[in-house]
């Protein structure tokens, strides 16, 4: 008997929607291409491409209040009014195709298309909290899409002769680059949302890179893999920069007197700042602040725009409160694989919208079997009877007193409450449960360094425990003997319980 690793996700806690809702109108790109996509009328002109044309961008940067001496302002407005236009907050009409004289189709002025607010506005303000994520999540592909593309300078460097981009000596791949950020982004959101993460903690940009650079084998990095971090690092600082005015991130940037200190690094070549240890082949270097090597974190929005586009993809990725209109056998299977934090968070909410005796009776039925995945069920059912404490689950926890999978369970329940009159268990039942409660842990923890604690305290209070053990007739009977005989902190019962286990094994067909 072993435990199988489960495919999904660690399940994420997400906002409301209507607080998502809230936080994706605020979002400064998404915000700016609201205001731009209420402006927008008769007056307003774009090129083909659905683009504002040149001479609109200061007076567009005027309206979303970037003062005339900002450079960036035309740049910002342009970037506001594409987000507008392709998630349709803005409806072009694009002008006829130019016959390459400059002036229009039928020759003279140059034509242009026109803009008018889209029909997909209103739902801003008319719409459900979920209308308003549908569009932010489509503003996010298109900023997603940007941050892909190679910045100015490497576009400028790869211009031939004639003006035209030499994309093998850009050495672009835009889907390989799509599915590199695609993959730095799955992992922040894993350390994210895994039990013992980063949680809301931000990450050093440095581990990010590293988490997709170094291979998990590898101990010392080399100096060629410590470069390929430094430059994955410094591709991430361009783009966690664009990403995080659309609410996806908040990012500190990598420190800029890191590029000039990086010169004077053995072996830096001077494009970027080199990775934390990469003059030493160290990760761990406590007199350095990692910090200035940039620190970022998935906001509330972004863990669940993340999510949406894993959904998208395929990829499982639950949210606490999904199994809430699920079937207590529904439940407990997927609680099995979660952390217990996690786990007892997606029972409670379950819980919530159930009567109680009802609830306890079904989680009581789902916890029977005998298969493999029965002892772990079992422990997350008694984890969810915790909170149902009333009289009404009292008597459906009493209705299984004399189940042989369920009998023991229910007696240590009733005994944490100290009701009165709980029949003591046989020892069959003592040393089923014993088992079932070992195999239980061994399958939500593995060998943990408290396991031999608990293995010592379910078999020192009883007299030839091991010579009545291995007959009991539970699936995990040997697998469970086997890991005491390796655990058990006393070397005479380990001994005896590895005897223990070989009897087992004898029985089994």
């Amino acid at each position: 008997m072993s435990a199988e690793p489960h495919p999904t996700l660690p399940p994420v806690r997400l906002h409301s929607d209507a607080e998502l809702a809230r936080d994706a109108l605020v979002a400064p790109l998404f915000a700016r291409a609201v205001r731009l996509a209420r402006w927008a009328g008769p007056d307003t002109r774009v090129d083909v491409g659905g683009e504002l044309v040149a001479d609109q961008l200061p007076e567009a940067a005027a309206v979303l209040g970037l003062a005339a001496a900002d450079e960036d302002g035309p740049v910002h407005a342009s970037q506001a009014w594409r987000v507008a236009v392709d998630t349709g907050l803005v409806d072009v009409t694009e002008p006829e195709e130019d016959n390459g004289d400059g002036a229009g189709a039928e020759g003279g002025e140059p034509e242009y298309g026109a803009a008018a607010p889209g029909e997909d506005l209103a739902l801003l303000t008319g719409g459900a909290p979920g209308d308003v994520l549908d569009l932010w999540l489509a503003a996010l592909d298109t900023v997603l899409a940007d941050a892909a593309v190679p910045d100015l300078d490497d576009l400028v460097d790869a211009m031939d002769a004639g003006g035209e981009i030499d994309f093998d000596r850009l050495d672009w791949n835009p889907q390989r680059e799509a599915d590199f950020l695609d993959g730095v982004l799955a992992n922040l959101y894993l350390l994210s949302v895994a039990e013992g993460g980063a949680g809301e903690a931000p990450v050093p940009l440095p581990v990010l890179a590293a988490s997709m650079i170094v291979p998990d084998d590898m101990g010392e990095p080399s100096d060629a893999v410590l470069e390929q971090v430094s430059d994955a690092m410094m591709r991430l600082d361009d783009q966690f920069r664009q990403l995080e005015p659309i609410g996806l991130v908040e990012f500190q940037p990598v420190d800029e007197a890191l590029m000039v200190e990086a010169e004077d690094f053995p072996g830096a070549d001077g494009d970027g700042a080199q990775a934390p240890g990469a003059d030493t082949g160290s990760w761990d270097d406590d007199d350095e602040d990692v910090s200035r090597y940039g620190m970022v974190r998935l906001t509330p929005l972004g863990l669940y725009g993340v999510r949406a586009r894993m959904l998208e993809a395929g990829v499982e990725a639950p949210a606490i409160g999904d199994l809430a209109d699920k079937g207590a056998d529904t439940l407990l299977e997927a609680v099995s694989f979660y952390p217990e934090s996690a786990a007892q968070a997606e029972i409670e909410q379950w819980l919530a919208g159930r009567e109680s005796a009802a609830a306890v009776t079904e989680l009581l039925a789902a916890a029977r079997g005998v298969d493999e995945g029965g002892p772990l069920r079992r422990l997350r059912c008694q984890q969810a009877l915790a909170p149902a404490a009333g009289p009404e689950a009292e008597e459906a926890v009493r209705a299984v007193l004399d189940d042989p999978e369920l009998g023991g369970l229910a007696r240590v329940w009733l005994a944490e409450r100290g009701v009165a009159d709980v029949p003591a268990p046989d020892g069959a039942m003592v040393f089923w449960l014993t088992v079932d409660t070992i195999a239980a842990q061994l399958a939500a923890d593995g060998e943990t360094e408290e396991l031999p604690l608990l293995m010592q305290s379910l078999t020192e209070h009883h007299t030839g425990f091991f010579d009545q053990v291995w007959r009991v007739e539970h699936p995990a009977t040997a697998y469970v003997l086997e890991a005491m005989g390796r655990l058990h902190p006393d070397k005479k019962a380990s001994k005896e319980a590895r005897k223990a286990a070989f009897k087992a094994r004898s029985r089994q067909p």
